[in-house]
């Protein structure tokens, strides 16, 4: 994911300045009366929250888009499509609420022949965590952002939410907000359930404060971890879901290539460069029989202009410090226009990665690939030996019978949260299904996703009631 997240250069004990730590104090006590209010409502009070902000971001469309476009450099069409993602998003958890497919609710009524002895009647159901303190991201400012996915789940949990500002589109973040504060309101949501925040050591000092219960991350390991240490280092500890660094590599097998070699190169071509190869998707490290053969069956490739100066420099140093390691070389650059970054390919062997792991775990994060060669899928199996984890791992195989194909599959499968078959991993669907997380350094909670209705479980904590008499139970734990 994005490299732009600085570490906070002041010490763990300081604060911005006493305007900042005034204001801070402030949201995080407007956020925790917020929450009081929020725990009380049910999943339909939810749910007309999340379609009334839904509605109103659609409605602001012809504002938001132009202000996107002029910070982040991003395309219109790309924009438009990523806030109809963003209210989307909010809408099918609206939807899930209203339905009771959220719901997690198991009971045991009391059995006096239970095998182990009687049982009493216990009821288990969950309950929100409290304030929740979200990161924005850089690279998708609508759905990953002010009303992404960290917030809407945390919103669909029951849950308050104070947004750390991305630096790299503050005013889209202020209008975003400020569009959803007020949709929130007309609604009847508590006041102050969604609340904005700016500053790296702003967002470091509220990750540190008792009132926030849970975080929610999307960017750079390097930034992601040093949040989660302060997160596990409070008195009171608390959950951090980050989404940080991956590879998310590809094997690409002999059947595969001899079968669907053009179709196969295309795709990677797109995939690649798909939105200057900013995706935390992006497939940066390819397992190939042939790198010759698939460099030539590779078309022409371009990418669109980086975020922001930043994230151009980052992507020039990282590209330049991979590809100076022993047994790493260039195998093709295209030049970029002015203000677009070259789409670099790099090659190196399975051998090499066997000896130095590290060459497959080195996140480029713009337009760039790591090709390696190997003869035989044992030598992919011994060079993924040392491989951590990543969000995807892909499979391109023949469209029939492959037996590498499968076997490749579930290798990845070891590795990764969501393992693709002939399609490539740019491209994180909305939906109940969808799992994206996976083993460190993908993501600090491999067990959970941060995409798709399964995210609102990260917010909730369970409770079981025991004993408890009908009417005093939650609503969704009495007998029909």
């Amino acid at each position: 994911m994005s490299t732009d997240l600085p570490v906070p250069s002041t010490s763990p004990g300081t604060s911005q300045d006493t305007s900042a730590g005034l204001l801070l104090d402030t949201v995080l006590d407007r956020t925790r009366e917020a929450a009081d209010a929020a725990r009380a409502a049910g999943p339909a009070d939810r749910a007309r929250w999340l379609t009334a902000a839904a509605d109103a971001l659609d409605a602001a469309s012809a504002a938001l888009v132009p202000v996107a476009i002029r910070e982040t450099r991003l395309p219109e069409a790309r924009l438009t499509g990523e806030l109809h993602r963003t209210t989307f998003q909010l809408r099918l958890f609206a939807d899930r609420l209203a339905s009771g497919a959220l719901d997690d609710v198991r009971i045991d009524h009391a059995d006096a022949d239970w095998p182990m002895g009687p049982r009493p009647d216990i009821r288990r159901t969950t309950v929100p965590l409290g304030p929740v303190l979200v990161f924005a991201a850089s690279n998708f400012p609508f759905a990953f952002s002010v009303m992404g996915g960290d917030t809407a789940s945390a919103l669909a949990a029951g849950c308050s939410v104070v947004v750390k500002a991305h630096p790299g589109h503050p005013e889209l973040s202020r209008l975003t907000a400020t569009t959803a504060r007020a949709a929130l309101d007309g609604a009847g949501a508590p006041v102050d359930l969604l609340q904005l925040v700016e500053g790296e050591q702003t967002g470091a000092d509220a990750v540190r404060d008792h009132r926030i219960r849970a975080v929610g991350f999307t960017g750079s390991t390097r930034g992601g971890r040093y949040l989660f240490d302060l997160a596990a280092a409070r008195p009171d500890p608390i959950p951090f879901y980050g989404e940080l660094g991956s590879t998310n590599p590809v094997v690409v097998t002999a059947a595969g290539w001899a079968e669907r070699g053009q179709e196969i190169a295309a795709g990677f071509a797109d995939s690649c460069t798909l939105g200057s190869g900013q995706f935390c998707t992006q497939p940066g490290v390819v397992f190939v029989p042939d790198v010759d053969a698939f460099l030539s069956a590779l078309p022409d490739t371009a990418a669109g202009p980086m975020l922001n100066e930043r994230i151009g420099q980052g992507y020039v140093q990282s590209l330049e410090a991979l590809g100076a390691r022993d047994r790493v070389e260039v195998a093709r650059r295209s030049p970029g226009g002015a203000g677009e970054p070259d789409v670099v390919l790099l090659r190196t062997t399975a051998e090499a990665v066997r000896a130095d792991p590290s060459l497959i775990t080195t996140e480029v994060f713009g337009p760039a690939s790591l090709l390696v060669a190997y003869d035989s899928p044992d030598e992919v199996e011994a060079a993924l030996a040392a491989f951590e984890g990543s969000l995807t791992g892909t499979v391109q195989a023949a469209a029939a019978e492959d037996p590498d194909g499968v076997r490749m599959l579930y290798l990845l499968a070891r590795y990764a949260g969501r393992v693709i078959w002939n399609q490539w991993p740019t491209g994180v669907t909305v939906s109940d299904a969808q799992q994206h997380g996976g083993p460190w350094p993908s993501s600090t909670a491999p067990t959970t996703t941060s995409v798709g209705t399964e995210a609102v479980r990260r917010f909730r904590r369970p409770i079981a009631f025991q004993n408890v008499p009908g009417a005093a139970l939650p609503p969704e734990l009495r007998d029909a």
